[in-house]
């Protein structure tokens, strides 16, 4: 069980880092810095399609 805690608390900081990363670069940072708020913003957006997809399209409106 403690791997399991260590993993998700490494996904965690790998977030805040990249959400770290997003804010720092619109506010001008460096170079590199727009290169990892980049990635962070390509890898939510997968994740996002990647949610979307595997609910199958179902229409939950509540008609």
């Amino acid at each position: 069980m403690s791997m399991m805690v260590l993993l998700l608390s490494m996904g965690v900081l790998i977030a805040a880092a990249g959400l770290g990363a997003v804010v720092w670069a619109a506010r001008g940072g460096p170079r590199w810095v727009h290169g990892v708020a980049k990635a962070t913003t390509v890898a939510a957006e997968l994740a996002a399609a990647a949610t979307k997809k595997g609910r199958g399209g179902s229409n939950n409106s509540g008609d």
